[in-house]
Parts: C-alpha cells; sequence; structure tokens
C-alpha cells in the first residue's frame, strides 16, 4: 500500500536519484519543499530552470558558465601562459578555493577510460591542443590519482612533450582513488606546489 500520494512518491523518487541522497535524506527535503511557502519553492524551481538552460561551456577553458566566457579566462589578472588541466568544474572550484593558484584552466569533463569506453575523443582534449598554439609556458596535469585520472596524464603528456611547453603532474598528497572535489585545500595545495615534470 502506498503511504503517501502519487505526486509526493514522485518528488521523493527524484530527489532519491541526486548523487548522495539516500531514501532518508529524499523523503526529509521533499516534506521540508512541501512545507516552504509556495513563492519560495518556486522561485527554487525557476533558478533550477534558468541555470539548466543558460548554462554552457565557456569557449575558452570548457567550464561551466552563463557567459561566452567565464570569469577567470577573462580576468586579466590570470596568468595565460600556466594552464592546469582538470577532470571537472568541480576541480577547478576546489583548487579556486585555495585562493594560490593564478594561472587558468582547462576542464576536460571526463577521463580516459577504456573499460567504459571513454576515449581521448570523448573528453575536451581537441580543445585543449588548440589551445596550446598560443603562448602557454606551462600544463599542470590535475587529473585524479586514480587509473583514469593517470592514464589521461600520461596520454596528454605524450601529446604535448613534442611541443616543447613543460609539462608537470600535481605532487602526490593527494590519496590515489581520491576525488579532488573532495579534498581540502591545504593538500591541494601542497600537491600544487610540489608538482614534478613528465
Amino acid at each position: 500500500m502506498e503511504v503517501y500520494s502519487n505526486q509526493v512518491n514522485k518528488l521523493i523518487e527524484e530527489l532519491n536519484s541526486l548523487p548522495g541522497i539516500g531514501g532518508k535524506s529524499a523523503q526529509r527535503i521533499a516534506f521540508h519543499l512541501l512545507n516552504m511557502p509556495k513563492e519560495k519553492v518556486f522561485e527554487l524551481s525557476d533558478t533550477i530552470k534558468k541555470t539548466r538552460e543558460s548554462i554552457r561551456y565557456c569557449a575558452c577553458c570548457m567550464t561551466l558558465t552563463d557567459k561566452e566566457i567565464c570569469p577567470i579566462c577573462s580576468s586579466d589578472k590570470r596568468d595565460k601562459r600556466t594552464i592546469m588541466v582538470v577532470e571537472d568544474s568541480r576541480d577547478l572550484a576546489a583548487y579556486e578555493r585555495t585562493g594560490k593558484y593564478e594561472g587558468v584552466y582547462h576542464v576536460l569533463h571526463g577521463a580516459i577510460s577504456p573499460m567504459l569506453g571513454i576515449g581521448p575523443s570523448d573528453i575536451h582534449l581537441k580543445e585543449l591542443i588548440k589551445r596550446l598554439e598560443a603562448d602557454v609556458d606551462e600544463l599542470i596535469i590535475a587529473t585524479n590519482s586514480s587509473l583514469e585520472g593517470e592514464t589521461t596524464a600520461m596520454y596528454i603528456s605524450k601529446l604535448v612533450k613534442p611541443t616543447g611547453i613543460k609539462v608537470t603532474r600535481i605532487a602526490s598528497g593527494v590519496p590515489v582513488g581520491g576525488d579532488l572535489e573532495c579534498i581540502d585545500e591545504v593538500t591541494l595545495l601542497r600537491a600544487l606546489e610540489g608538482r614534478v615534470e613528465l
């Protein structure tokens, strides 16, 4: 027998499909939303819709933004000659929280994983190679310390080394298999400062 109405069950089910939200949390959030003033719920709903409709990839670094060029790429205070390659926008945000990195980024939106059928053409490598035609001194590879992250790092290194651009990899201190977005700022900063040339 159904405990709640179809619509409430559907809401709980949709919330439960979000990452990190289990059944109890989904139920708690659903009832919180149902107890909120209607205007607040509609405002939240509109914000989600507008964000989803307006979000796009930055034409330069491929991070998520609501403008043609993201704030980092358009800033004249950033060192455009140093590019840090990360797997996704959450990793970029993690490094930005350190407040110490002054270069720009390139977001791959994934990592090479033959087991999952993800090859070099399935991530934003083509755009990275095009960016390297400009005046770039150093490419910092900050992919995760997983098998896929390491594979991607080695692939990029072999691709870029012949161009004469310095290629470095963030140092260990980031645990193997750990996601950058979950690591504290001090560890990320130490990994960045201790990077090694590939």
